[in-house]
């Protein structure tokens, strides 16, 4: 496994740098055991990609800091049920939140 190439692929949909992350993914490949995802994690992730969204445009669309964002999808914390109803939305209904993306304050993968 590339941890390298990896960690350059998470900081590049990130938009920034990750301090840490490549002692987190050793420390990853090191144990075998599997992750759970949370409906909430993948729900979240699956609305970014619906919209084509890195994490920072993500939480600038939900008016976040990304490194909440981040804990949100990563498990550390639960996503409060108004970040859940527009990742429904997004989901669901994405032509809904589509013109709060053409307005330019919201970009695309960072």
């Amino acid at each position: 496994m590339d941890l390298e190439a990896i960690a350059k692929a998470i900081e590049a949909d990130a938009g920034e740098p990750t301090p840490g992350l490549r002692e987190s993914l050793a420390e990853m490949a090191a144990d075998e055991r599997s992750r759970t995802h949370t409906p909430e994690q993948i729900a979240l992730r699956e609305a970014r990609a619906v919209l084509g969204l890195s994490q920072p445009a993500f939480a600038r669309l939900i008016d976040t800091p990304v490194g909440t964002v981040r804990d949100w999808e990563q498990g550390r914390f639960p996503p409060p049920g108004s970040a859940l109803l527009v990742a429904r939305i997004a989901r669901e209904h994405p032509e809904v939140l589509r013109p709060f993306l053409a307005e330019g304050e919201i970009g695309g993968h960072s």
